[in-house]
């Protein structure tokens, strides 16, 4: 049990790493800014819609004396509360994967996992960012399309071919799983 706490908190030190920001903010939903579009007060989340299974993050920066440095700082947050939501899908599904199976080469599945993570991650898009003129804030909102990791793990060459049925089997049922246990 120890080892998998060090390697879920591996998993998310190497995606929050990742994300390269220095620190990380996390938006309350339904903040009840009134002029701010809907995807600020709704915060970071996990979706399940007719659209397709995504991770939106958002996060922002407070005014800086360079608004690129600001821009890219909200945007690096953003990407961070990304990360942050896949670490714990993941975690998650390795979790259902082990219980289910017995599978004792956990080790060399999570890092596995967190080398296609990396590179779906790089997959994350900024989609929007609104400025609140009142404050100076600059808001981002970046997206991850669940396919990419889907198909991240899928050609994984070094994962065995019993995860990959079980990721390609249990996705879609462990996405709506996690976006109902996280509302």
């Amino acid at each position: 049990m120890l080892n998998r706490s060090l390697s879920a908190a591996m998993i998310f030190s190497v995606l929050a790493g990742l994300a390269a920001c220095s620190s990380k903010e996390t938006i309350e939903s339904d903040m009840g800014m009134s002029d701010a579009p809907d995807w600020v007060n709704e915060g970071t989340q996990a979706v399940d819609d007719d659209d397709g299974r995504y991770i939106q993050g958002v996060a922002y920066a407070p005014p800086l004396n360079d608004q690129s440095l600001q821009t890219s700082t909200a945007d690096g947050r953003a990407r961070a509360e990304v990360a942050r939501v896949v670490s714990s899908f993941v975690d998650s599904t390795l979790n259902d994967y082990t219980a289910s199976t017995g599978d004792t080469a956990v080790a060399n599945i999570e890092q596995t996992i967190v080398n296609s993570t990396k590179t779906a991650l790089n997959g994350a898009k900024i989609k929007g960012r609104w400025k609140d003129e009142d404050t100076g804030n600059i808001y981002s909102f970046a997206e991850m399309d669940m396919d990419v990791l889907d198909d991240s793990i899928q050609t994984a060459s070094k994962l065995s071919e019993n995860f990959k049925a079980f990721y390609s089997n249990n996705a879609n049922a462990n996405f709506e799983r996690f976006v109902e246990g996280n509302k």
